[in-house]
């Protein structure tokens, strides 16, 4: 039994708590305003326990060979769930965490720290504006999971922000997003026709019920100027606890049809989660 205590703090973007999971005596649910949005263990960092969290591990896995070093951007800090993964899993990574909430920062560094030996840097800053910043060709892996409260922010799904993105990325670099739209996808479709017009490999991982249109949720975008090992990622997603599809190639363009990539003057927020979707409401 875990007998740690719930923790809660105001920040500048909402009242973030952490919450001790019963059944695993060091792990913690994060939420911001009720949502939730992280959870770790502290002493099974590898864990992931949240469906699109599981996906984005996947994408992880497959991007190189087991084991080898990366050098991973993180947008969007959370409780570091994937930071210390690839820690885990690909010891020698060198990580970049940008998170804009400094509270929050300092919420985790201080009731949920880092495995020793973790080489990953917080930075706490927009990540529009620190990406804007960011050396050219400087990641393997940029790992996009910002969410104001459970919206995506604007400036970061135009075409503007995708060719930033890109820029940073080395040339056979890979971006993973994790998105959240339902049918009829405008806002999806809008994301993945930005970043297939400037990344050559794409694919969209979502749970089937997601992708017929029967319920909103998360779905995660995969773009690569090289051959994203497909595959293998079906494997992996087809037979995880939470199965889920890899769409690429000619269904993929059947999904995004005519849509258009967003600029920066037209660009909203991912839509609004209808109640009761992500613990909501």
């Amino acid at each position: 039994m875990n007998e740690a205590v719930p923790v809660s703090r105001v920040t500048d973007h909402g009242t973030v708590k952490l919450m001790p999971d019963v059944d695993r005596r060091r792990a913690w649910l994060l939420t911001v305003d009720g949502a939730p949005q992280s959870y770790v263990d502290l002493d099974e960092p590898a864990h992931l326990e949240f469906e699109y969290t599981r996906r984005l591990g996947h994408v992880l896995d497959t991007v190189a060979e087991p084991g080898r070093a990366l050098d991973v951007l993180h947008l969007g800090g959370g409780a570091f769930t994937l930071p210390r993964y690839v820690a885990a899993t690909r010891p020698g990574s060198r990580q970049d965490v940008v998170e804009a909430d400094r509270g929050l920062l300092e919420l985790v560094a201080e009731h949920l720290p880092l495995p020793d030996g973790a080489d990953v840097t917080a930075h706490g800053a927009d990540a529009r504006a620190w990406l804007a910043a960011a050396p050219a060709d400087s990641a393997d892996v940029l790992v996009a999971d910002v969410f104001g409260g459970s919206r995506v922010p604007a400036h970061l799904t135009s075409v503007e922000y995708a060719r930033e993105a890109a820029r940073v990325l080395r040339a056979d670099g890979v971006y993973v997003a994790n998105l959240a739209d339902g049918a009829p996808f405008g806002f999806l479709r809008g994301q993945l026709a930005g970043f297939a017009a400037l990344f050559e490999h794409t694919a969209l991982i979502a749970e089937p019920g997601v992708l017929r249109g029967r319920r909103f949720g998360n779905a995660v975008l995969v773009a690569s100027g090289r051959p994203l090992d497909v595959p293998a990622l079906a494997r992996r997603t087809a037979a995880d606890a939470f199965p889920a599809r890899v769409e690429h190639g000619p269904a993929l363009r059947d999904f995004v049809g005519g849509a258009r990539p967003v600029r920066d003057a037209d660009a909203v927020p991912s839509p609004d989660p209808p109640a009761g979707a992500f613990g909501i409401g």
